[in-house]
């Protein structure tokens, strides 16, 4: 079956000398984070899990007897949806809760990035000794 060539190409496309120009493919962007996003994520792998919970009244009261201080959120809601995906990578070694991921794309980033967040803390947690065990 022969295919038949295009007679007319859409105007958007056509330069004014009448040959067809092709649009341009953007580059792929790779994903990335700043500095400041990977000192995020360095800072979330001592936050435990319990960093992430909102304090219910006993744990406040228990906390003011006992000097305890609850976790300091990022004053950032972006930055924060970055330490809680970090944290609990970093701790959990499963898979994120859904309302997780769901919150860290609407801080816009992308499914790339957290592929990329994934990716190195596995890594980096398969280079650090176990406590104990230096």
């Amino acid at each position: 079956m022969a295919t038949r060539a295009i007679s007319r190409w859409p105007e958007h496309l056509v330069s004014s000398a009448g040959t067809a120009n092709p649009p341009k493919l953007e580059p792929i962007s790779r994903a990335a984070f700043s500095d400041l996003e990977w000192s995020i994520v360095a800072m979330a792998e001592s936050d435990r899990v319990a960093s992430l919970r909102e304090p219910n009244r006993f744990w406040a009261v228990v906390g003011v007897l006992f000097g305890l201080r609850p976790a300091n959120r990022l004053a950032n809601d972006r930055l924060e949806a970055l330490r809680r995906t970090a944290v609990l990578t970093w701790r959990e070694r499963s898979i994120i809760p859904q309302t997780e991921v769901e919150a860290f794309l609407r801080a816009g980033f992308s499914p790339a990035q957290l592929e990329l967040l994934q990716d190195t803390i596995v890594e980096l947690r398969g280079q650090r000794t176990p406590r104990g065990k230096r």
